[in-house]
């Protein structure tokens, strides 16, 4: 059942399609980071991982 209560821009729910966005994500094989967009994955099985706060590489 979806909810209707959200006060946010987006709230994702189940079976929602992402969506596109531009976003820095570090690439260990290059030890850099990167510019992505979800359009240049388009076909293809994504898994979109954030943890604001806790994810750090120290």
């Amino acid at each position: 059942m979806r909810s209707e209560e959200c006060s946010l821009p987006f709230c994702a729910q189940t079976n929602d399609p992402a969506p596109l966005f531009v976003a820095e994500a570090y690439d260990n094989a290059q030890k850099k980071i990167n510019i992505v967009n979800l359009e240049s994955f388009r076909g293809k099985w994504v898994i979109l991982f954030f943890y604001s706060s806790d994810f750090t590489f120290v």
